[in-house]
């Protein structure tokens, strides 16, 4: 019989202690995996709806037949598992600040862990995230696209919000200078998505619009069995201006 509950790893970080638990569901007897750190859930496989999101809504703006995709924040992976089963990506890199995160992946330890490293479009790669994201093409080098390389799509899932992040060092990447730095990593029309665990936030959506072409906020809905009522989470989708703009 399964253990009721099980901590598979605890490693002090620089972010904080993070630990990966697995339990059982009173309600279905399933499985679910959940990421701590600290005393902050970070992840869990019961809610994965948001995730899935922002991977359909950011790829069904992105425009090609053969996208180079990165993202950022490798978590339980779902993410970039959704990004995969688009048969448009060429290739997909995943940035992960902690190593501890994707040696889980790499040990099968995470249910989507073997099938993403296993696939050869996708690239696991310890790195920061917001230093990549603003220095010019060090998301494409990091993609393997050269220094002159451009990105279709990237999609951020590392902070709770725009406005409830994790480390404060990553509060200044959601103004518009350091949102510019990262759209000029994108090719023309590329496309730029983040999700969020807030509602829309119209200060944020402003900073959007002020940098890329075109932008919109999406709520996604899910279901909330334990408290019969319906969560939210919000996938911010900007694009850069076409070709010939």
């Amino acid at each position: 019989m399964a253990r009721r509950f099980e901590e598979l790893d605890w490693r002090p970080t620089p972010l904080g202690e993070i630990s990966l638990r697995r339990r059982l569901d009173p309600a279905s007897g399933g499985e679910v995996y959940e990421v701590k750190l600290d005393d902050d859930f970070l992840m869990s496989s019961l809610w994965t709806a948001g995730e899935v999101a922002l991977a359909r809504l950011g790829l069904d703006a992105a425009a090609g037949d053969r996208l180079d995709v990165a993202v950022g924040g490798l978590g339980l992976g779902y993410t970039a598992h959704a990004a995969l089963r688009d048969r448009r990506v060429r290739s997909l890199t995943v940035v992960e600040a902690l190593g501890e995160v994707i040696e889980w992946h790499r040990a099968g330890m995470v249910p989507l862990g073997a099938g993403l490293v296993a696939d050869p479009r996708c690239s696991l790669v310890q790195g920061d995230f917001f230093e990549m994201a603003a220095e010019p093409s060090a998301l494409a080098a990091a993609s393997g696209l050269g220094p002159k390389g451009l990105l279709h799509a990237v999609l951020v899932d590392i902070d709770h919000s725009p406005r409830h992040v994790l480390a404060t060092g990553h509060a200044s990447f959601y103004g518009p200078d350091p949102l510019r730095r990262l759209a000029a990593q994108l090719h023309p029309g590329g496309v730029f998505a983040l999700w969020s665990t807030s509602p829309p936030d119209d200060g944020f959506q402003a900073v959007l619009d002020e940098v890329f072409a075109e932008s919109s906020a999406h709520v996604v809905e899910f279901p909330n069995p334990f408290q019969e009522r319906t969560e939210t989470n919000t996938v911010y989708v900007a694009s850069t201006a076409p070709p010939g703009r």
